[in-house]
């Protein structure tokens, strides 16, 4: 059996177009989300303005993947229910036996993650608590034994500015709110940790902040005016996907680890391209 990368929040997005990127290198693929199929509905998803559910599905990432000839397992996960986290784990690791790189890109997505602060509610607090900190620790601390076993293994956790930088208006203004920007922060510390208690061990693990992308859910939040008027600032998701694919690759990625990696000028500074 060849490499296996096991990618979460695989249905669109960033995670589709990793996905699809490393299939084209080659690896086996165990891919996570809660849409099996095209027009799944669910709680707090993000839909678009006629209220119809997001373009996208497991099924549909996975049809492509396989085009490039490797074995892909679809694997239905809710972040939100630690039984189907768990449950993802043991079928992804009954299947394939290892995982060589694991993705943490899924996260939840509720309008409420960007209430203003004191409308913030507790039910909002404890769901961003079990999407961005409890579902990845989780999602590796199931992983990672095996990596470590094998005395190899990557893991990739995706963050964002608002983790990391205070937001440049109010929520109500169009910046992030406080759930949403504790959440990120927390996946912001989380590979450092992981680096620094298991690199020795083989491991290797790194914090990516993708910026500004253009996927289903930020043209159903700022539609397609707002994605036009960003102009340069936004990338495609090939773009990520392919800074995703070099770290887990490259000899030379070893050294960009604790630190934040942000996708967009890294790829320029790298001369990282998509593959057309």
């Amino acid at each position: 059996m060849g490499q296996v990368a096991f990618i979460t929040g695989a249905s669109r997005g960033i995670g589709r177009a990793t996905a699809i990127a490393f299939a084209r290198a080659g690896f086996d693929l165990a891919l996570s989300a809660r849409t099996l199929d095209e027009g799944d509905t669910h709680a707090h998803s993000i839909t678009t303005a006629t209220g119809t559910p997001l373009a996208g599905s497991l099924n549909a990432t996975a049809e492509l993947a396989r085009q490039y000839g490797v074995e892909v397992k679809v694997v239905p996960m809710d972040l939100l229910d630690a039984a189907s986290v768990q449950q993802a784990v043991d079928v992804v690791l009954g299947h394939f036996g290892h995982v060589d790189v694991l993705i943490n890109n899924a996260i939840y997505q509720g309008a409420d993650l960007n209430t203003s602060f004191l409308e913030l509610q507790p039910a909002t607090l404890e769901r961003m608590t079990r999407g961005y900190i409890l579902a990845p620790v989780q999602i590796t601390q199931g992983i990672l034994p095996g990596m470590l076993a094998r005395e190899q293994g990557c893991i990739i956790n995706i963050t964002s500015g608002a983790g990391e930088s205070d937001p440049p208006v109010p929520a109500n203004a169009g910046g992030w709110g406080y759930a949403y920007g504790a959440g990120k922060a927390a996946v912001s510390r989380l590979s450092g940790i992981i680096a620094r208690e298991h690199g020795h061990q083989g491991i290797r693990a790194f914090t990516v902040n993708p910026g500004v992308v253009n996927t289903e859910t930020l043209r159903a939040t700022i539609g397609d005016r707002g994605v036009t008027a960003l102009g340069k600032g936004i990338a495609e998701p090939e773009l990520p996907a392919a800074v995703l694919l070099w770290l887990a690759t490259s000899p030379e990625a070893n050294g960009f680890q604790y630190r934040t990696v942000h996708a967009q000028p890294f790829a320029r500074e790298q001369g990282i391209q998509p593959v057309d």
